[in-house]
């Protein structure tokens, strides 16, 4: 008997393939109402099911569990399981039991969905049947086909967390920036957490500017500004553009792509690497390169309105990444209004206050944070709104030019379902203005 544990996204993608390859499975929720309990109920997957409090009757006949990555390691459930010495896994480590093609594994703090995305699309150019899922939005399960020639797949680390084994053709780590304090213990378990990709891979990718990575002895390797000798790829800023050089040839410039600033030229080269590594062509990856639009929720255009241009980066939940936006918008605009907040995490946000009030000419700020934020923003103007609406009309009658951005810097939960309804509700409230 099979127990999932958590009936989100995951849970019901578990269930599903063990319904279809008739195998005995539980689930379990703490929830009454989990969010797919009424998409399992239709499709006849709650034979065997319990919601509510955690119980030790639970785990009768359970000789294996397929943890949720929401769960986190001191529910009581968890802790009766190894006391029973019950094996608990992740999806990711069952679909590697059932994977018939090579697998990718893309993580790190931020960027993993662009690279993860961008590959996948690298691939796709280069004739090969692709499946992109993981923590991206398509659920390992849901992406098993028996056609697949190449998995790509988008992993966090709560899904590390619960991998013992899953065997990668190559993996690499974007970066690592201090997130998800709320779950780990310190910041070195959460380290720990992101390099145990490493263990899993053939091949070891390593992005040679990271320096929680760099000392990793990989395969193949990548960097901006440096160490171009024993780079696959690498990357240089001459006369305001970023040239990417592969082995020491120019193949391509950041002025032939639609995404913008120094982040995406590292997400670009740790998806060159990876794909070179697979074998896949130069050319089908540097015209896939140029064609890439970016994610939504990821330093997105949205519009212009009477000549400032809006860009949606609500995905930004940590101080890092909204840095990252920050910095990668200064290069192009002089002017910068920013639309900040929610429910801060346990993070240093110091660096990024520092950075506001040198680079940023006005802030609106929103949610839990805002009154502790706007204690530590010095620009000439901080206003504080109470919703979005509000947030985008305060930020458009102060921009004078320029661009309004939308980089949270926080969780959304405090205003919104997700990441997803806040960058909708902002795009919202843009295209309406127009």
């Amino acid at each position: 008997m099979k127990l999932i544990l958590g009936l989100g996204i995951t849970g019901l993608s578990v269930a599903r393939f063990f319904y279809k390859n008739d195998i005995s499975f539980r689930i379990a929720d703490s929830r009454q109402k989990p969010p797919m309990l009424d998409i399992a109920k239709k499709e006849g997957l709650l034979a065997d099911s319990y919601f509510g409090e955690w119980s030790k009757p639970l785990l009768e006949g359970v000789t294996e569990i397929i943890i949720s990555p929401g769960i986190a390691e001191a529910e009581t459930i968890v802790d009766w399981s190894r006391q029973q010495s019950i094996s608990i896994i992740s999806d990711i480590e069952l679909f590697g039991r059932f994977s018939k093609a090579p697998i990718i594994g893309i993580t790190g703090s931020n960027g993993k969905s662009t690279v993860t995305q961008l590959l996948g699309e690298m691939a796709v150019a280069d004739g090969k049947n692709t499946v992109i899922c993981g923590n991206i939005g398509n659920p390992v399960m849901d992406g098993l086909i028996d056609d697949a020639e190449l998995y790509i797949v988008e992993l966090s680390s709560y899904q590390l967390d619960y991998t013992n084994n899953i065997d990668l053709l190559a993996g690499v780590i974007t970066n690592i920036s201090p997130d998800h304090l709320d779950r780990y213990s310190s910041y070195d378990d959460y380290i720990s957490s992101k390099l145990s990709i490493y263990n899993y891979c053939k091949y070891k990718v390593v992005n040679l500017k990271e320096a929680l990575v760099s000392e990793v002895e990989g395969d193949n390797f990548y960097s901006v500004d440096g160490h171009d000798e024993i780079c696959d790829f690498s990357a240089k800023k001459i006369g305001g553009l970023y040239e990417v050089f592969h082995q020491g040839n120019s193949v391509i410039i950041s002025n032939d792509l639609m995404v913008v600033g120094r982040h995406n030229i590292e997400n670009l080269l740790a998806a060159l690497t990876l794909g070179y590594r697979f074998g896949l062509s130069i050319k089908a990856m540097t015209q896939a390169a140029i064609d890439f639009k970016g994610l939504e929720h990821r330093l997105e255009f949205v519009s212009t309105r009477n000549n400032v241009d809006y860009y949606n980066d609500s995905k930004s939940t940590n101080a890092i990444s909204t840095k990252t936006a920050i910095n990668a918008l200064f290069e192009k605009y002089n002017n910068l209004t920013l639309i900040a907040g929610g429910i801060s995490k346990k993070e240093d946000y110091s660096e990024l206050f520092r950075l506001i009030n040198e680079k940023v000419s006005a802030v609106v700020l929103i949610g839990e944070c805002r009154n502790d934020f706007s204690k530590q923003i010095t620009v000439p103007h901080v206003e504080i709104a109470e919703s979005m609406e509000k947030a985008v009309l305060m930020a458009t009658s102060i921009a004078q030019g320029g661009a309004v951005l939308l980089s949270p810097g926080c969780a959304s939960f405090d205003m919104f379902v997700d990441f997803n309804d806040r960058g909708e509700t902002f795009k919202r409230h843009v295209l309406e203005g127009i």
